[in-house]
């Protein structure tokens, strides 16, 4: 990824970043982008390039995209909701693997 043996590392955080915060994650099932602004993120190529969801926000007018804003906001509170309950039977299903690997022992006084 880098040259000049690691000289300009620097450079590729931006990139870095960014493929981290639109990376679904397993405990929440969603992209930290998402959770955090209600939306998932619009490539920049897809700004360049216009997608079928980047030329459709051309043609609403203000008012329809301050409701359509405000409608992705009030799900936002599900979003994260959902998010929690799909951490939460992730935690359970990570401590059900670990205990299957674990033998049960019991220790009496004087035992080494």
């Amino acid at each position: 990824v880098t040259s000049r043996a690691g000289r300009d590392w620097h450079l590729h955080i931006p990139f870095a970043l960014w493929a981290y915060r639109t990376s679904i994650r397993t405990p929440t099932g969603a992209t930290p982008f998402s959770l955090v602004y209600g939306s998932e993120a619009v490539l920049p190529l897809e700004v360049q390039i216009p997608s079928l969801s980047v030329s459709l926000r051309e043609f609403v007018s203000d008012e329809g995209y301050r409701q359509n804003r405000l409608a992705q906001l009030e799900l936002l509170d599900e979003r994260c909701l959902n998010a929690l309950e799909h951490h939460q039977i992730y935690l359970k299903r990570v401590k059900r693997a670990y205990n299957k690997h674990l033998q049960h022992r019991d220790f009496k006084i004087g035992d080494l």
